[in-house]
């Protein structure tokens, strides 16, 4: 049996190619995911490490608890506890690290990098071992600073050119005294790392005198865990911590591996998907093959093998596929890996050097998952023909399926889809993550119970198409009945299609509703022209706002000024806002009283409320940052939203208590409304600092429309690798269908249908099964969309579904493109059969 399967793959190749390049593609993805992921990981580990070079123990300030309602705050690391540091035996050297934000902009005024990755810090001394000088010479003071060559290579920088650059305050215009070399992760992510002396560096990182951490390198000969017990002798445990450097790199190593994990999850899963599609294919090639050969394997059952050795058979071929699928796989998954290493970079996300990892885990995932994907879906199609008795077989060439197989798999489909679709609308019900696993599973009964009625729904649907077929005249009318001609097989074809249709039409219809959603919010909540912020996203400098209100034009300003309080012995974060210009700038709905703040008056969101059983009119006392109490009247209860919620106070009220007010957002009016013209004018406001954003409304809508875009572009890319695996499942069906019909084809040639009617006929054929593919897809995804939207929507008042009728038909569109290319060659190929040839074989 073994060399008779060995024979059948080698007397099927053609056949069994379609199937090859289906598994190949899928092992392909999940070798390629692991081989990317793995290698972006190592080369941050190693990176990540080179950091701790010269951190052979670091020392951290201890978090001390406040008195009584005060709150709490880290101790400080002073200049004495760096020279106590250095003074141990072990130590060679004690550098005090200073840390902040720093924005630098380019030539043209733009900001270098990301916001969340432009760092500043420290220079230590004349010569400090963790930057490496390229150029240059150490900074000496604010009017000095050094730049890492990433930036100065980017922004076109080098030693004696001014730099516009900003420290969470005004605008700086330092001189660059030198250039060095960085293993920074940041840096090498497209961020930037800017350096000033150390008192240069506390000062304007407001930590006078203080430093963030102190790296001790240990002598040579001394360990770290014995330079860790000399600095916990030498300095008081109440003030300081230690930790080996060691530890930090074992600590990071750990974290870039989990950060990791989540990315190397997300990619598998759409390889699953392209694997899943691909066990169509498979079951089709071989349900095909399997029915071809019914007359060979009733006679093999006839001279004395047994059912298990037919099946058996079928799983060598199986065997062999997989494991000529898996090397194939294996190898261009190696190729996928480096052209997303080198797309990583074109588009500026450069890697860390390093190799590419293949790991003995890569190559054992991609011969499980070829090999075992391959036989899970063969096993079916070798067991069915197994069944077969042999005089049933040996008498016609294709097994009817029972009446008795038919109704027990409708019945199984139907029931899955009704589960599937109660578990989906139960799961509506639910409120946030709770209801995320029941509608995961709810989505793949009601995507198994679909595929399960596929054959069934075939017949009305392709029927429904009927009318526009009888257009094209017999090669229509022809194509119909070939369609529904063998439903399973038909259904098994469209299904590959459906499931990358039903993801991709779901994403976009859940990416177009929260994009209305939050435009609504905005438009509804917000009456402000313009919200500034860090483009960090930390908070602004007070005097960002007296700076606008000095600006020409501006009508009114309120910041919102995050604090820290707690009532009841709960924590609670309050909102500071002018109480005097916050009702022009917003436009809350009110459950209960009026929105006024001022004085010891404040309005508090429904959810905040109901926590603490509050209503308009209610007293309650608050504990602020410094401990001191302070009794509070709510005036009015307001319907919050993602932008704004919780307890909205005068900053009149709230900052004799703050010891450093911050805002998260200046919200301005003016009198002329948004333009260029006035965006333009608050920012020359602002010194023209790149570390601030003046966004108006369209300019907010615009950031999170490419948000989403950018996150649907990576999922239709994901995606397109099943649509190609489909596309290779329409091909392969129609190729082995024309095989099947040679006769058929041979005597319609005979009685007078033409080569252009035969092309026709197979055309119409694949654009048919396509389509019916794409309007379960297209419904499906529909569905899926708006159930997730629903359990989104409990948690947004302003959702609503957004149908992308647009996008829709272009998916349908190229679900048709896609029928008519897949249809090309086996059109040819079965206009080019000599018909008498045709019409003598079986």
């Amino acid at each position: 049996m073994f060399r008779t399967a060995l024979r059948n793959v080698s007397a099927h190749k053609a056949r069994l190619l379609m199937t090859v390049l289906a598994v190949m593609l899928g092992v392909a993805f999940v070798s390629g995911t692991l081989v990317f992921t793995n290698s972006l990981s190592d080369a941050l580990q190693k990176q990540s490490a080179k950091g701790f070079d010269h951190v052979d123990v670091a020392v951290t300030p201890r978090w001390k608890e406040g008195e009584g309602d005060k709150v709490g705050a880290y101790q400080e690391l002073t200049r004495e506890l760096v020279d106590a540091s250095a003074a141990v035996p072990g130590a060679a050297r004690a550098i005090g690290t200073v840390q902040g934000f720093t924005a630098i902009a380019d030539k043209d005024g733009k900001l270098i990098g990301d916001g969340f990755q432009s760092q500043g810090g420290n220079y230590w001394g004349a010569e400090d071992p963790r930057y490496p000088l390229v150029s240059g010479r150490a900074p000496k003071g604010e009017g000095e600073i050094l730049i890492d060559s990433r930036t100065a290579e980017r922004a076109g920088y080098t030693v004696g050119d001014t730099v516009r650059m900003s420290v969470d305050g005004p605008v700086l215009e330092p001189v660059v005294a030198g250039v060095f070399t960085t293993d920074d992760g940041n840096v090498a992510a497209g961020g930037s790392l800017t350096l000033f002396d150390t008192a240069s560096a506390q000062k304007l990182f407001g930590k006078a005198g203080a430093f963030d951490e102190i790296a001790v390198e240990a002598k040579d000969g001394v360990s770290d865990t014995a330079l860790q017990d000399q600095l916990e002798k030498a300095l008081p445990s109440d003030v300081v911590e230690t930790t080996t450097g060691t530890k930090l790199a074992d600590d990071q190593a750990e974290a870039i591996a989990s950060s990791m994990s989540g990315l190397k999850q997300g990619l598998l899963v759409f390889a699953g998907i392209s694997l899943f599609v691909g066990t169509f294919i498979i079951a089709n090639t071989f349900t095909m093959l399997v029915a071809q050969r019914t007359k060979e394997l009733a006679l093999m059952r006839a001279v004395g093998a047994s059912r298990r050795q037919v099946t058996r058979s079928v799983l060598i071929e199986a065997f062999v596929v997989g494991t000529v699928a898996a090397v194939a796989g294996l190898v261009a998954g190696v190729g996928i890996g480096a052209g997303l290493r080198s797309l990583m970079g074109t588009l500026d996300a450069p890697m860390p050097d390093g190799p590419l990892v293949v790991s003995p885990g890569t190559v054992g995932s991609a011969f499980v998952v070829g090999i075992l994907v391959t036989m899970l879906a063969a096993w079916l199609p070798g067991r069915r023909a197994a069944k077969i008795p042999p005089v049933a077989a040996m008498s016609a060439l294709h097994a009817t399926a029972t009446t008795k197989s038919l109704v027990l798999r409708n019945t199984l489909g139907a029931l899955f889809s009704a589960a599937g679709v109660a578990v989906v609308l139960a799961a509506t019900t639910m409120e946030g993550s709770d209801g995320q696993a029941p509608m995961g599973l709810g989505a793949v009964l009601l995507i198994v119970g679909v595929f399960v009625l596929t054959p069934l729904l075939s017949r009305p649907l392709i029927a429904a198409a009927a009318p526009v077929l009888r257009v094209f005249g017999v090669a229509g009318k022809l194509a119909r009945q070939n369609s529904v001609r063998n439903p399973r097989r038909t259904a098994a074809t469209a299904s590959a299609l459906m499931i990358g249709l039903t993801l991709i039409t779901g994403m976009t219809v859940m990416a177009g509703s929260l994009q209305r959603s939050i435009d609504k919010m905005a438009a509804s909540a917000i009456e402000a022209d313009y919200m500034v912020s860090m483009v960090n996203g930390r908070p602004l400098s007070p005097d960002v706002e007296k700076e606008l209100q000095r600006a020409d034009g501006v009508t009114a300003t309120s910041p919102m000024r995050n604090a820290y309080a707690r009532v009841d012995g709960e924590d609670e974060y309050l909102t500071g806002v002018n109480g005097a210009t916050i009702g022009e700038l917003t436009e809350f709905p009110m459950a209960q009283g009026a929105f006024e703040v001022g004085g010891a008056r404040v309005v508090v969101d429904e959810d905040t409320a109901k926590s603490y059983g509050w209503k308009a009119g209610s007293a309650f006392t608050l504990a602020h940052e410094d401990g001191e109490k302070q009794k509070l009247t709510v005036s009015g209860v307001y319907q919050a939203n993602e932008l704004v919620r919780g307890i909205l106070i005068d900053t009149a009220a709230l900052d004799p208590h703050e010891s450093e007010p911050a805002d998260m957002m200046v919200m301005v009016k003016t009198a002329d409304g948004t333009s260029d013209a006035v965006k333009d004018a608050l920012e020359k406001a602002l010194g023209a600092n790149p570390a601030i954003a003046v966004q108006d409304e369209q300019d907010l809508s615009n950031e999170i429309a490419q948000m989403f875009t950018l996150i649907l572009n990576m999922v239709y890319g994901l995606l397109a690798m099943a649509v190609i695996v489909a596309v290779l499942g329409v091909v392969n069906t129609l190729a082995m269908s024309v095989f099947e019909r040679s006769q058929e084809i041979g005597m319609l040639r005979a009685i007078g249908l033409d080569r252009k009617g035969v092309k026709r006929m197979v055309r119409l054929e694949s654009l048919v099964i396509s389509l019916f593919g794409a309007v379960l897809g297209l419904g499906l995804g529909v569905f899926f969309g708006w159930a997730a939207g629903e359990l989104v929507g409990a948690r947004m008042a302003t959702y609503e579904l957004v149908l992308p009728w647009g996008r829709m038909g272009i998916f349908l569109l190229l679900a048709a493109v896609v029928g008519v290319l897949a249809s090309l060659w086996p059109a040819r190929r079965a206009a080019r059969l000599n018909m008498l040839q045709a019409i003598k074989a079986e």
